[in-house]
C-alpha cells in the first residue's frame, strides 16, 4: 500500500506569503539574466512533473481501492473467527512453523508435557472461550502507539470492539479513508459503529508547488458517541466546594470534565479555519493523522501478528535499520574529502529515487499479499 507521505504525520501549515516567502537561493541570484530566464523555464517544467506526481498518486490510491475489494472477503472471515461465529476447518488451522527447530522436543519431554496437560485438564473444568477472545484489545495493549491512548476503563468497552475496518472513499469523490470501529452491544453506548474519516489531497499547493511529496491528510472528522446515561468515559464528574463571599455559607457543586480516554479519537481536535496552528495543536493533529495512517497501513491489514506479537518484533528491526541507516549518513557527513570524488563521478543508485521506493514498496507489499500474482509473473517468463 502506499505511504501517504505526509498522512504519517507531517502537517505544513498554510504559507499565506505565498511562493515569494521561499528563500530565494543565491545562485539564482548570481546568474546572468538570460540564464536566470532558463532556469525559470526549468521551475516550470518542475511545476508540471508535481501535477503529473499527483495524478500518479490518484491512480495508486484507486489501485488501492481495488484491492480493498478483494481483501474483504478475507478480513470478514477474519472477523468471524474472532467472534466465534465461525470454526475454522482442521484443514484451514493447518500451520506449519517457520521455527521448526526451536519446537522439536525430544519424545520423551513430548510424552511428559502431555500427561502434565492431561492432569491439568482433570483438575480444572474444561473451558470452551468463544472465538478468540479480546483479540483487539490485546493488539491495542501491545503496539505502544495505541497503548499510550488506552486508559484502564477503556478496556471493558474494547474487549466488545470485532473489527476494524478501513473504507476508500469511491471514485470521483475527493480522496479519503475511514476507519469503521464495529462493536457488539455492550451496555456502554448505543451505536454499533464508530467512524473516523480521514480527508486527503494528492495536489501541490499553488503558493509553494515544490514542496509536494505525495497525498497529505488535511483534515479528519470523527463520529458523536450515543453513551448511555452515567457511562460516558470522556469525561469525569468532580465535586467542588465553594464559599460564599457575603453569607460564608459552603456549597458542593459538581461538574463534568474532560477525561482521557481512548475514544476521545472519535473527536477530534479541528485546526482554526484562519489557519493558525500553534506548536501544541501541530503536535496533536500530527498525532492524530499518524495514529489513523497506522491504523490503515499496519494493524487492519496484519491484525492477527501484532495479536500474536511477531508484527512488533518487525517493526523493531525496520526502526533499528533506519538508525543504522541514519548513523551511516553520519559517518559520511563526518568523513573525508574523498568521498566527494564520487559525487563527482555524476553516478547515482536509481533505487535511491523516492518514486522507485514507492513503486518497489507498492509491488512488494501486492505480491507478499496476493501470491498468486507472483506465481502468475513467473509463469509469464518461463520461471
Amino acid at each position: 500500500m502506499m505511504d501517504a507521505s505526509k498522512g504519517k504525520g507531517d502537517i505544513v501549515p498554510q504559507n499565506p506569503g505565498g511562493q515569494m516567502d521561499r528563500p530565494f537561493s543565491f545562485l539564482e541570484s548570481m546568474l546572468p539574466k538570460a540564464v536566470k530566464r532558463r532556469v525559470h523555464a526549468l521551475k516550470k517544467l518542475q511545476v508540471q512533473c508535481a501535477n503529473i506526481e499527483a495524478k500518479f498518486y490518484e491512480e495508486v490510491h484507486e489501485l488501492e481501492r481495488k484491492y480493498a475489494e478483494m481483501y474483504q472477503p478475507l478480513f470478514e472471515k477474519r472477523r468471524d473467527i474472532v467472534t466465534g461465529t465461525l470454526e475454522p476447518t482442521d484443514e484451514e488451522c493447518e500451520w506449519h512453523s517457520d521455527r521448526e527447530e526451536e519446537e522439536e522436543l525430544a519424545e520423551g519431554l513430548k510424552e511428559k508435557a502431555a500427561i502434565e496437560d492431561a492432569k491439568k485438564e482433570e483438575a480444572t473444568p474444561k473451558e470452551d472461550p468463544k472465538g478468540i477472545p479480546e483479540f483487539w484489545l490485546t493488539i491495542f495493549k501491545r503496539v505502544d502507539m495505541l497503548s499510550d491512548m488506552l486508559q484502564e476503563h477503556d478496556e471493558p468497552i474494547l474487549k466488545h470492539l470485532k473489527d476494524i475496518q478501513v473504507k476508500f472513499s469511491e471514485p470521483g469523490q475527493p480522496m479519503s479513508f475511514t476507519l469503521e470501529f464495529h462493536f457488539e452491544p455492550n451496555g456502554y453506548f448505543n451505536n454499533t459503529v464508530l467512524t473516523k474519516v480521514y480527508k486527503m489531497k494528492s495536489e501541490p499547493d499553488a503558493p509553494d508547488p515544490f514542496s509536494f511529496e505525495g497525498p497529505e491528510i488535511i483534515d479528519c472528522e470523527g463520529c458523536q458517541i450515543d453513551w448511555d446515561k452515567g457511562k460516558d468515559v470522556t469525561v469525569k464528574t468532580i465535586k467542588k466546594k465553594q464559599k460564599h463571599k457575603g453569607r460564608g455559607t459552603v456549597r458542593t457543586v459538581t461538574k463534568q470534565v474532560p477525561n482521557d480516554s481512548f475514544f476521545n479519537f472519535f473527536n477530534p481536535i479541528k485546526a482554526s479555519h484562519d489557519g493558525e496552528i500553534d506548536e501544541d495543536l501541530e503536535f496533536n493533529l500530527a498525532t492524530d493523522f499518524e495514529i489513523g495512517h497506522f491504523f490503515r497501513e499496519r494493524i487492519v491489514p496484519r491484525a492477527v501478528l501484532y495479536f500474536t506479537g511477531e508484527a512488533l518484533e518487525d517493526d523493531e528491526s525496520f526502526e533499528e535499520e533506519e538508525l543504522e541507516e541514519g548513523d551511516e549518513e553520519e559517518q559520511d557527513e563526518e568523513g573525508d574529502d574523498n568521498d566527494d570524488d564520487d559525487d563527482e563521478d555524476g553516478e547515482c543508485d536509481p533505487k535511491s529515487h523516492p518514486r522507485f521506493l514507492t513503486l518497489f514498496t507498492l509491488l512488494h507489499q501486492t505480491r507478499k499479499n496476493n501470491p498468486s500474482l507472483l506465481n502468475a509473473n513467473n509463469s509469464n517468463h518461463g520461471g
